[in-house]
């Protein structure tokens, strides 16, 4: 067997065969290997190619769907950074960012401007009127947005979405009626593995994961 590093042993000529495997192993220590991907993965590629604006559900989305409230009845939320991570990129990859969910809350005003999300609709009664406010802002097709939910109130936008994702944890006819749902649930990467699958989709997700390992 080879050791773990070899000494050149004709310094100028022909290399040893060690010292090719070695090189190798240099290599596959530089090139971050490529994940495997589902099925059902891969066949929501081409519709998540042309998206230009992510809009999220909040609740059961963004987070698990639980409800704190302080003694005080504040009420509180709990957020994934790798979710937010997620949506970071996307960002750095020219897309947009929205939430539209039908409660209101301090801590997901608080979230989404951390975020820096371009457009926030709390405690909507009608998704649909403010999906058609976002479609007018940003000059996008309808082609050209997803979105992610996890109930039956997010039936009206997932049917009219370019690309409609679901959490692991949404109800039955939810996953039945979207084009692809995640292995994670919400509030625990559920996000970020739509962002990612996007980002390949574009063909964006190595170049940004080797952006980040030359940083």
């Amino acid at each position: 067997m080879c050791p773990d590093s070899c000494i050149p042993t004709n310094p100028g000529q022909y290399p040893s065969d060690c010292e090719v495997l070695e090189g190798y192993r240099a290599m596959a220590r530089n090139q971050p290997a490529s994940p495997i991907r589902s099925a059902a993965w891969q066949a929501a590629l081409s519709k998540a190619k042309p998206i230009r604006i992510l809009l999220l559900d909040v609740d059961g989305v963004l987070t698990d769907g639980s409800l704190i409230y302080s003694h005080e009845g504040q009420e509180s939320k709990a957020f994934n950074t790798q979710d937010g991570f997620g949506l970071r990129l996307l960002q750095e990859a020219g897309l947009e960012l929205g939430v539209i969910t039908a409660r209101s809350s301090e801590a997901v005003a608080k979230r989404c401007a951390n975020l820096k999300m371009h457009y926030v609709y709390q405690g909507v009664g009608n998704k649909v009127e403010a999906y058609k406010e976002i479609l007018k802002q940003s000059g996008c097709k309808p082609f050209e947005i997803a979105y992610m939910g996890d109930d039956w109130l997010d039936l009206v936008l997932l049917t009219r979405a370019g690309f409609s994702a679901a959490p692991a944890n949404a109800v039955p006819e939810i996953q039945e009626a979207v084009h692809y749902t995640t292995e994670q649930s919400g509030g625990h990467g559920a996000v970020r593995e739509i962002c990612n699958l996007i980002l390949e989709a574009k063909g964006q997700y190595r170049q940004l994961l080797q952006s980040y390992m030359s940083r």
